[in-house]
């Protein structure tokens, strides 16, 4: 069929049907069922309820049908029940109302079905749907809806509030009296009674055995007076059955009827919702009514299997006018889906209690909150509350156990979880709580015993969590035990476990982290968070019993292994079967046991205190005598009291301090006003059986005695003396561990006296009991101790004496430990006796202690009395302590048989050794012969000498000799050679005196050193001298070559007159002496001369000054070297062997001069001279005068002699020819060391003190004659090494040269051999000392050998600079010797400033070690020295 024909049918039929229901509409139809329905239905329409958008869906159960049911025409509905209802007229009732059918039923918006008479009802009982539109009303005592689907639109409604019929029979649900009271149900009404203290309640509760089916009425309030009895009505009922999902977006309520100002509020009634699914933003609700009192919520039960969106659920109790916040007690919302009860007064505050009588047991609840103010009595004297999941009290809830007049009862609560936030629990009994845990915010938990002995222990078994937080509470005013198997956390500042007796047991970890107040770091007066067992109010029930007896209670030494409380045991606080325990806060008790715990953390603002909380009288009590108190005594004696001259003796001492268990004692006055001052308490951690494990305090640990903080006075006022302070307690620790960090404290102090002359408390006892030692090997320090421990007396104030300091004791320690806390005994000490104190810890003996020994450490102390030792290094080996070389000496029996057999050795190698050197060498004699000039001049340093001495010389080169000019000055980096400006008279007529000028300056700056030549020289001397003299001779042999290529080949020879010599630069040739000490040119004619100039100029060449070489020092003597060109000139006046014998005699004298002691060593220069040199010259017409020369502006000279030939007679030369000193005062400023250095004669000395002829007898070379009378004005410096040269002469041994030279060859070999062993033995003491010795000087130790052996292996002239240059290294050795010795001497001296004696002894053993092998070559080194 077509579409379009089924539409317009169907549109057809609605629009008759809309015209059929308003024809009904407008007549009047009797109705044939029991109720009369009425057409001015205008008369009762029902009021708009609130929409809330909340889906709960639950499952339905059909109602069975009934015979009375009307149809949708007796309704003047649209349809029928079988198929679709549709009712859209008001209909006002005044009977019952019974719906059937197997259709939908709908009732279209604003229309409202009225039934206002209390206890009506009206059931719809359908197959299909039921919907109530918008603004839909239905109003009776009696509500019942069974269907597949209900929906309720917005604004529409289902109330029965005040509509209630009777409540059940033999119920109190409506007060007695006309007060005005509230009706219960749910639960109580409110009462404004307050002077009814023992019912302060109105109407009761009733239904709860029905609680998931509530189907009772609500009660009424009461009236306030016989004509108005009743207040406001109690609430009907509703029930909603509906198989599939309900969708609640109006309201269903079933309040009470507000009673008025004067009279009570009704009870809610109930509510009981069955639905598989409820869904939408409706309100259900079974609120009290208000009234003077209000009344009672109802009882409302869900059982939906699912509920979705947010559907507002209300059982509050009604407002109170008479008394506002007391509210009518809230009604139960059962959820019987989950089984889970609520009881909620939506934040309306009530003093009215909601009874929950007994819980069933199976099945068992899932839930229970209490929450929004709401407050719960369980009032039966023994009630068991056990669920299966939570209880939970939110917002101000509160649950009361038992009664107050009762306070015997016995209450248990199961669940898995309790938790509290803004709540409380009041408990008049004993309580017993098994959760797995308990949470709790800002809540308290508050047992009373009333003060009754018999009162079961209160018992929290929490299995794995208890947090408290934001000032949450346990308290207890009689034993309370808190068993757990996981954590106790105490988390802020506020939380507290407080009880007369309190135990703490079977916790995996205890943490109290929160803060602890400032005020209680100074032991005052103070709440703050803690745990604390007694209470503030009374500490005497629990220390009464310790007071006066000094036995150790066995509970408390060996408890028993199970973790249990009751009033025969000692302890007013327990901590038993704990693995850790973190304190950030405070514990607080008069006896603290901490018993079979791991690990316990006292953090840094953590502390365990049993201070002030110990006895008030006790053992050693003060005494109070006339307004004099004294001190009570402990560990030590209280202090003496003393006010007006009157004494009061202080407390005694009493108990043990090897095992201390007793309170501190404390001081009373004559009556209660003086007041009293109690003593520290006792804490004691862990047992004998089971120590702590560790121990850690950051924070404090202390048990002090009270300070007595105020004063008695007279009736008129005036003070009339104190007590004295209480004693401190005792601290015992039975433990493995201990760690006392930083800043942190353990004390039992006694406490300070009255203002005026109060004694101090004694101190109290300390006693630290270690459990496990471990000694040898295996020992580890028991306690760590940056802290304090303090058990002083307390201080006494104006005149009252201090208390005495009480004891810190341990256990006695094993062997080899010491002291209260075990230490090990001291490194070289032993102890082989158990004992604590110090004085066990005996010295080790030193005889068995080798010197290089030092005794070492050995873990848990030494137990015998040989004490282990070391060696002070790995190099020394065990036992003895001996380097490899004294190990190889005393193999051989010791020091002198081994050095014997060195010696031996040192024979044979010796006797090779110069065998050796005859075989290559051969046997000659080692010194040249008088014709050996020529030879010596060439074979040493043959490049250095002028070229006459080159072989081949021509004989005319000596005829052209014209003038040899000596450079001046030492030859040093700081005054180099240099020659004078002025020419000489000789060299006047050959050269161009500008231009000789101009070449004076070039060669001068030739002559001259670069700065870092000098430099280097000064670093050697210091380092090694024999190198910086190596250096500067290598330097001076490079200036010689410098000079002579300059002079050879650079220089023009531009000052010379003759055109032969420039053109062929052979009119000036440089020569030097061998040692490098004196440097000259020689002047030759160039052949283009005229012969009366060249004759002219030959006789100026005498009187002839020759210049002696060296400076007078042992590497460089005085001695005249007389070249080929000076034997050939003065050959033509003596014959050359009379000149070579006088050069070789003169040498051999001047070998003996020192310049450090000219003036003596001159005199016998000077007397072989006149005896032995010139008788053999004046025979042929010669003679030779000593004379100095060249003076230098620095004060240096040289030496040499005056060769006079021929007519020139020093004795007869006129006095026109002697130098005037006043008449030349050109030469006073040249010859500056003339007037300085050297005195110049009387005029009374003629032929002896004369100067010399600067023309004629030294040809202007500036000096004078040496003689017997000149001699005393030489000055001269001494050298810094003047004492060294006394033993390094320059002299030698004259015959028996070979077995000089076995001598010198075993001293070698003993020199190298005893060098060799002592850097050993040093490299073996230490690398540090090998190096210093080695290295200060560097390599003065060994140089000598190799210098040595290159002296003895050479021949010739070039042995003897060999063997100065040996005997050089010899004495810097010595100069090694003699700084580090007094470097030793310096070391040895500061190490007695060192506090430690181990260094000391070291030092010492060192320092004769050190002495010893510098004090062995010292003395080959001088002889051999001497020798060369």
């Amino acid at each position: 069929m077509h579409p379009m024909p089924i539409y317009g049918c169907l549109f057809q039929c609605i629009l008759l049907g809309c015209l059929f229901v308003s024809v009904l509409a407008l007549t009047s139809v009797p109705s044939r069922g029991r109720g009369y329905v009425s057409r001015n239905w205008s008369d009762y329409l029902g009021s708009d309820s609130g929409i809330y958008n909340s889906i709960y869906i639950k499952r339905s159960t059909d109602l069975s049908p009934s015979n009375d049911s009307l149809s949708c025409e007796d309704l003047e509905g649209v349809g029928s029940f079988n198929t679709t209802c549709l009712l859209n007229s008001n209909l006002y009732l005044n009977s019952d109302l019974y719906i059937y059918g197997t259709g939908n039923l709908e009732i279209l918006p604003h229309v409202s079905i009225t039934c206002p008479v209390e206890g009506c009802s009206i059931s719809f009982n359908v197959s299909g749907n039921i919907k109530i539109g918008k603004y839909a009303s239905i109003i009776a005592g009696s509500v019942v809806f069974s269907a597949a689907n209900l929906t309720m639109e917005q604004y529409s409604s289902v109330n029965t509030s005040s509509l209630g019929g009777q409540p059940p029979p033999q119920t109190s649900g409506t007060p007695v009296g006309y007060d005005g009271a509230g009706g219960g149900h749910g639960g109580r009404g409110a009462s404004c009674l307050k002077s009814n203290k023992t019912k302060f309640w109105g109407g009761d509760v009733y239904a709860w055995s029905t609680l998931s089916e509530p189907w009772s009425y609500g009660s009424k309030g009461g009236g306030n007076s016989a004509e108005n009895r009743f207040g406001g009505t109690g609430g009907g009922r509703v029930m909603l059955k509906v198989r599939d999902i309900l969708y609640l977006n109006g309201s269903v309520t079933a309040e009470g009827g507000n009673g008025g100002p004067g009279r009570g509020g009704g009870s809610g009634g109930s509510i009981m919702v069955l639905a598989l699914k409820l869904k939408g933003y409706g309100t259900i609700s079974a609120a009290g009514g208000s009234g003077r009192g209000g009344g009672g919520g109802g009882r409302i039960s869900l059982d939906c299997y699912s509920i979705q969106e947010d559907v507002k659920i209300t059982v509050h109790g009604g407002l109170s006018i008479g008394c506002p916040g007391n509210a009518g007690a809230a009604g139960t919302y059962f959820d019987a889906t989950l089984l889970s009860l609520r009881v909620g007064n939506d934040n309306i505050t009530t003093e009215t209690e909601t009874p929950l009588l007994d819980f069933p047991t199976t099945p068992l609840w899932s839930n229970v909150f209490v929450e929004n103010n709401a407050k719960v009595l369980v009032p039966l004297l023994w009630t068991r509350v056990q669920v299966r999941g939570q209880i939970k009290l939110l917002c101000g809830g509160s649950i009361i156990f038992g009664l107050s007049e009762y306070p015997i009862s016995e209450f248990e609560l199961v669940a898995e979880e309790l938790l509290m936030s803004d709540s409380v629990i009041q408990v008049f009994g004993a309580f017993r709580v098994a959760v797995k845990m308990l949470l709790m915010l800002n809540s308290k938990i508050k047992i009373d015993g009333g003060g009754n002995t018999v009162v079961t222990t209160s018992v929290l078994e929490v299995r794995n969590l208890i947090v408290l937080t934001e000032k949450s509470v346990i308290s207890s005013n009689t034993n309370l035990a808190v068993y757990g198997q996981g954590l106790l956390k105490l988390t802020g500042h506020g939380d507290a476990v407080k009880a007369q007796r309190l135990l703490l047991a079977l916790f995996y970890n205890i943490t109290f982290d929160f803060n602890v107040p400032m005020k209680y770091l100074f032991d005052n007066v103070g709440p703050g968070s803690l745990l604390q067992a007694p209470l503030d109010d009374d500490t005497s029930m629990v220390t009464k019993s310790r007071c006066e007896s000094q036995t150790c209670p066995m509970d408390l030494i060996t408890p028993p292994d199970d973790c249990h409380v009751n009033n025969t045991l000692s302890f007013s606080l327990q901590i038993c079967r704990v693995e850790d325990l973190l304190v950030n806060g405070l514990i607080e008790g008069s006896i603290i046991h901490i018993h079979r715990a791991r690990t316990i953390i006292i953090d840094t603002d953590g502390m365990i205190s049993a201070s002030e909380l110990g006895c008030r009288t006790g053992i050693g009590k003060g005494n109070y005598s006339n307004g004099a108190g004294g001190g009570a005594g402990h560990g030590g004696r209280g202090g003496s009291g003393l006010f007006n001259g009157r004494v009061s003796e202080g407390g005694g001492r009493y108990g043990n301090a090897e095992l201390p268990c007793e309170l501190g004692s404390g001081t009373e006055g004559p009556n209660e006003s003086y007041g009293h001052v109690a003593g520290g308490g006792m804490i004691v951690m862990g047992s004998i059986q089971w120590p702590l494990l560790t121990l850690d305090i950051y924070g404090a640990l202390r048990g002090n005695g009270q300070s007595y903080v105020g004063a008695t006075r007279n009736i008129n006022g005036t003070l009339i003396g104190g007590l004295g302070g209480g004693s401190g307690g005792t601290i015992l620790l039975f433990l493995q561990t201990l760690m006392l960090a930083e800043n942190s404290s353990l004390s039992a102090v006694g406490g300070m006296g009255g203002l005026l002359g109060g004694g101090g408390g004694g101190g109290g006892r300390i006693h630290f009991h270690w459990s496990k030692i471990d000694v040898g090997d295996e020992y580890v320090p028991v306690a760590t101790i940056s802290g304090a421990i303090n058990s002083s007396g307390g201080a006494g104030n104006n005149g009252g004496f201090h208390g005495e300091e009480g004891t810190v004791t341990g256990k006695k320690c094993p062997k080899g430990l010491y002291g209260t806390f075990c230490n090990e005994c001291p490194v070289g000490t032993y102890k082989d006796v158990e004992g604590s104190d110090a004085c066990l810890c005996s010295p080790c003996s030193l005889d068995l202690l080798p010197n290089r020994a030092d005794f070492i450490y050995v873990r848990g102390g030494v137990t015998w009395q040989s004490c282990p030792y070391k060696c002070i290094s790995d190099k020394y080996k065990m036992p003895n302590c001996y380097t490899p070389l004294e190990e190889l000496m005393y193999t051989f029996g010791g020091p002198w048989p081994f050095s014997l057999l060195l010696s031996c050795i040192l024979i044979l190698l010796a006797i090779l050794l110069s065998t050796l050197r005859i075989k290559l060498l051969g046997s000659g004699c080692s010194y040249h012969s008088s014709n050996s000039i020529e030879t010596q001049s060439h074979n040493h340093f043959p490049y250095l000498l002028s070229l006459s001495e080159v072989r081949g010389t021509r004989a005319e080169e000596t005829q052209s000799h014209v003038y040899r000019m000596y450079f001046m000055g030492p030859n040093t980096f700081r005054e180099p050679w240099h020659l004078p400006y002025s020419p000489p008279n000789a060299i006047i007529e050959i050269v161009y005196e500008d231009a000789f000028n101009r070449f004076i300056d070039e060669i001068n700056s030739v002559a001259a050193y670069e700065w870092w030549e000098g430099s280097v020289h000064s670093i050697l001397s210091v380092l090694a001298y024999p190198c910086a003299w190596s250096w500067k001779q290598w330097r001076r042999r490079n200036k010689i070559h410098r000079l002579q290529e300059f002079v050879k080949s650079e220089y023009d020879h531009s000052c010379l007159r003759s055109c032969r010599s420039r053109a062929l630069y052979k009119g000036m040739k440089v020569g030097a002496t061998p040692d490098l000490m004196v440097a000259y040119i020689d002047f030759f004619l160039g052949g283009d001369e005229k012969r009366i100039d060249i004759v002219s100029i030959i006789q100026k060449r005498f009187p002839m000054c020759i210049i002696f070489g060296g400076d007078g020092s042992y590497m460089s003597p005085y001695n005249l070297y007389s070249d080929t060109l000076l034997t050939n000139l003065l050959g033509q006046h003596v014959p050359a062997t009379v000149w070579n014998r006088l050069v070789a005699g003169l040498n051999a004298q001047l070998r003996t001069v020192r310049h450090g002691s000219i003036r003596s060593a001159l005199i016998p220069i000077i007397s072989w001279i006149g005896s032995h040199g010139n008788p053999q010259l004046e025979f042929h017409g010669v003679k030779i005068e000593l004379g100095w020369f060249q003076a230098t502006a620095s004060g240096y000279y040289q030496l040499g002699i005056l060769v006079v030939v021929g007519d020139y007679s020093l004795h007869n030369m006129n006095q026109s020819d002697l130098l005037d000193r006043s008449s030349d005062e050109h030469l006073r400023k040249d010859t500056a060391f003339a007037r300085k250095s050297l005195k110049q004669p009387q005029k009374s000395q003629p032929h002896t003190s004369h100067a010399l002829s600067r023309k004629r007898i030294t040809g202007g070379i500036n000096g004078g004659l040496i003689n017997d009378a000149t001699l005393k004005s030489l000055d001269f410096r001494r050298d810094f090494l003047f004492p060294l040269s006394l033993l390094l002469h320059n002299t030698g041994p004259v015959g028996r040269q070979e077995f000089l030279q076995l001598l010198i060859s075993i001293m070698l070999l003993a020199d190298l051999s005893v060098t060799l062993l002592t850097l050993l033995q040093f490299y073996w003491i230490s690398l540090g000392t090998f190096l210093a010795v080695l290295l200060i000087l560097p390599l003065s130790l060994l140089s000598p050998f190799p210098a040595g052996l290159n002296a003895l292996f050479s021949q010739g002239p070039r042995r003897a600079s060999l063997a100065r240059v040996y005997a050089l290294w010899n004495a810097t050795s010595l100069s090694n010797i003699a700084v580090a010795f007094v470097c030793g001497i310096c070391h040895y001296g500061l190490s007695f400033l060192q506090p430690s004696e181990k260094a000391n002894t070291w030092h010492s053993r060192s320092w004769k070690t050190i002495n010893g092998g510098f004090c062995q070559p010292s003395f080959c080194y001088s002889s051999q020295s001497k020798l060369v």
